[in-house]
């Protein structure tokens, strides 16, 4: 078997200007990457049902419902729950991504 390193990829909010945008270089301090003024959002490695990059903190539609992305620390992974209902977390793995679509970013709903 031969193991491939993953392509790690971020956007990130601009925290001033309210805008979501992709990055041309991001500082590393002591092994953290950092972007004053920005909050970063990882690439989670999985595409929507059109083929479209899923990030971190995005809302996604199944039928008319929507969720947010984000990744949970306690159990090491990428995580979904509905808006309606932010408890309802459950894992958040590719064939579900498949069947969703990206609708925006939370933080963009959130500056509506």
């Amino acid at each position: 078997m031969e193991f491939k390193s993953r392509k790690i990829k971020f956007k990130a909010w601009d925290t001033e200007s309210k805008l979501l945008m992709r990055l041309n270089s991001i500082d590393c301090n002591k092994g953290e990457l950092v972007k004053r003024g920005h909050i970063l959002l990882q690439f989670t490695g999985m595409h929507d049902c059109e083929g479209e990059e899923i990030y971190e903190m995005d809302v996604l539609m199944l039928s008319l419902e929507k969720f947010v992305v984000f990744w949970n620390e306690v159990t090491n992974g990428w995580q979904v729950a509905p808006l309606s209902n932010l408890a309802d977390v459950k894992p958040f793995l590719m064939d579900s991504a498949k069947r969703m679509k990206r609708f925006s970013s939370y933080y963009q709903l959130e500056n509506v």
